[in-house]
């Protein structure tokens, strides 16, 4: 499990291991909106706000800025022989991420209480502000353990190795989806109970979660020689290098996450639900984007900084340009089957469907494309070691949102569907910007033949896009289609059709991109025969 893999064998794994940690992620919100949504909107309200502070302090701090500023730098060393160097680096890297995080998990712990009343979630009723401190308390732990763990799956990416770290969001989910199932009932150790239960054991599934995601990240460690040290080498090139790096970038992530908070705190002023409504939309449009652009641009960064390392911006230009086709190729038909299936989607994480979810999802369907290609464009500049125009142009963006937010909101009225208005308007935006600048800076990026492509790709989406709704209008979900077991081999059907039909579809215009698949396809129902 420890080898390195290709960029398709990674692009592969992380695709399928976010499909898998997405499924457990919409199973575990269908546990907890069956057992919340409906009869307790204020407790489910409480727990999605618990969670943005923590995870607010994760993302500016670690998270993806961790990854695209580290790999490149450590990248560097491993390829000039230097790994006493490498090794230092992430010593020095993880001990230092660990201290920040720690000082950060004690202040939210400390300040939990105004930062929800006055900050973050200020429409929420005392109970709810109540439970909301309490959980956000207990989750606290979180950035400190995934800052340590986002360190270790850094140097695994780094040097191409993606199973362990593909393995540990999945763990963290399952975690939760303990939490649920066994702890909400309450915690009893012989014959006395030390925990009553209640959407509280929830927060204790996403502590065990982080624990186990730990635990696992660091089993892909093993076979790296990786020699740490309790200590930080300030003195050390690259880990000045990467500290020099690193602000732009967490402070881009920080913004980024900002717009959430603004979100949560609009969304709560709402009528009781709302909160958990728009979370759960914006987290069921993510599954696409985190599937596709993610994924696909996590495992070409490594390569992608090899190129540059290797003095070779042609091959840099020819990578880039291959994987944005690839992406936009699979984000198009994606982005069209979510628009007509977005009832089935909803209706697997609330039984019976909501609304308002469904509608939001509807109109975030446009940043599901461009979120994807969002991805690739930002880490066109980190591979370049530019976290600063990246920067700028996410203050620009982000700026637009939260106007758009406020303004769609209490000007235009448009309550929750205008914060999703808001977000798909800005992806465009920003997407639009980050290649306007990069195009200037790799002449022929955007050539004829790349347009042409496109104006294919767009036409065979168009074409099944007809197809698609053929198949939701001829199978919709009746009064009896409530439960998962029952809507989800409709909506696989509906899936399986349009992917077939946009497949052939892109093989007759001539796609390249079509052609892996057909391959792939012909061995598996035919290899035995030819």
């Amino acid at each position: 499990m420890n080898k390195r893999l290709t960029i398709q064998l990674a692009a592969t794994l992380l695709a399928g291991s976010t499909l898998l940690s997405s499924g457990l992620g919409l199973f575990r919100d269908r546990l907890l909106n069956g057992m919340y949504y409906e009869n307790y909107k204020v407790g489910i309200d409480a727990y999605t706000a618990a969670f943005t502070v923590p995870d607010f302090m994760f993302f500016i701090l670690v998270s993806g800025a961790l990854s695209v500023t580290f790999i490149p730098v450590f990248n560097q060393r491993i390829a000039s022989g230097n790994k006493k160097s490498a090794w230092q680096l992430s010593s020095s890297l993880m001990n230092f991420m660990a201290l920040i995080t720690l000082v950060a998990s004690i202040l939210i712990i400390i300040f939990a209480d105004p930062i929800l009343r006055y900050i973050i979630a200020p429409g929420l009723s005392e109970s709810g502000m109540a439970l909301a401190v309490s959980m956000m308390r207990v989750i606290a732990v979180n950035p400190f353990l995934f800052a340590i763990a986002t360190v270790i799956a850094s140097i695994q990416q780094a040097v191409g190795r993606f199973a362990f770290f593909a393995l540990a969001p999945t763990i963290y989910n399952i975690g939760i989806i303990i939490g649920a199932l066994f702890f909400t009932s309450g915690i009893t150790i012989f014959g006395v109970q030390i925990f009553e239960g209640g959407i509280m054991g929830v927060a204790l599934g996403v502590v065990l979660g982080s624990i186990l995601q730990l635990i696992v990240s660091s089993i892909g460690l093993i076979g790296l020689d990786f020699d740490y040290e309790l200590k930080i080498h300030w003195k050390n090139k690259g880990f000045r290098q990467v500290l020099k790096l690193l602000p732009p970038r967490s402070f881009d992530q920080g913004m980024d996450y900002a717009v959430s908070l603004v979100e949560m705190n609009l969304a709560s002023r709402m009528t009781e639900g709302t909160l958990r409504a728009f979370q759960q939309a914006t987290t069921l449009h993510l599954v696409p984007v985190n599937l596709i652009g993610v994924a696909i641009s996590t495992a070409a960064f490594p390569k992608m900084t090899e190129r540059l390392g290797q003095n070779r911006p042609d091959l840099f230009r020819s990578e880039l340009q291959s994987i944005l086709r690839i992406i936009i190729w699979i984000a198009l038909p994606v982005s069209v089957i979510t628009y007509f299936a977005r009832g089935y989607l909803v209706n697997f994480i609330v039984n019976g469907g909501d609304v308002l979810m469904s509608s939001l999802l509807g109109i975030l369907v446009v940043a599901i494309l461009f979120r994807s290609i969002y991805h690739i464009a930002a880490r066109s500049f980190y591979a370049q070691q530019d976290t600063r125009t990246p920067l700028y142009i996410s203050i620009v963006a982000i700026s637009l949102n939260i106007i758009l937010a406020i303004w769609f909101t209490y000007t235009l009225k448009l309550g929750a569907p205008g914060l999703a208005a808001a977000q798909s308007i800005v992806a465009v935006v920003e997407v639009t910007i980050l290649f306007g600048v990069m195009a200037t800076r790799l002449p022929g990026l955007f050539n004829r033949a790349f347009w042409s492509s496109i104006l294919r790709m767009a036409s065979a989406t168009g074409l099944m896009s007809l197809v698609t709704y053929f198949m939701v209008v001829s199978f919709p979900l009746g009064v009896g289609d409530n439960s998962f077991l029952a809507s989800f081999p409709k909506f696989c059907l509906i899936v399986a059709v349009s992917v077939i039909v946009y497949v052939l579809l892109s093989k007759l215009m001539l796609l390249q991109e079509a052609n892996p698949v057909i391959s792939r396809a012909r061995k598996l129902l035919f290899g035995r025969f030819f």
